[in-house]
C-alpha cells in the first residue's frame, strides 16, 4: 500500500494487493487509514499554498506510523 502510494506499481503488483484486501480485513483498515492521512495532508499543504513533493508527505507518513507503532 505504501509503494502504492509513493510510486506506480505494475498491474501484477495492484492485482495482489486488491485481491489482499479483499481478505485481510486489517490491511482493508489500514488502507481506509492511509486514505484518510492522505486527504488530510492534501488538504492541508494545499490550503497553506506550500510546495511539498508526495515523497516529503510519504516521509511524513513514514514518521507518523513509526511513532505510533504501526
Amino acid at each position: 500500500m505504501e509503494k502504492r502510494n509513493a510510486q506506480s506499481i505494475s498491474a501484477r503488483e495492484n492485482r495482489m494487493l486488491t485481491m489482499h484486501l479483499m481478505i485481510c480485513k486489517w490491511c482493508k483498515m489500514y488502507n481506509e487509514k492511509l486514505k484518510v492521512l492522505d486527504k488530510i495532508f492534501k488538504k492541508t499543504f494545499s490550503e497553506k499554498e506550500t510546495e511539498i513533493n508526495d515523497s516529503e508527505i510519504q516521509d511524513f507518513k513514514n514518521k507518523m506510523f513509526d511513532k505510533l507503532n504501526f
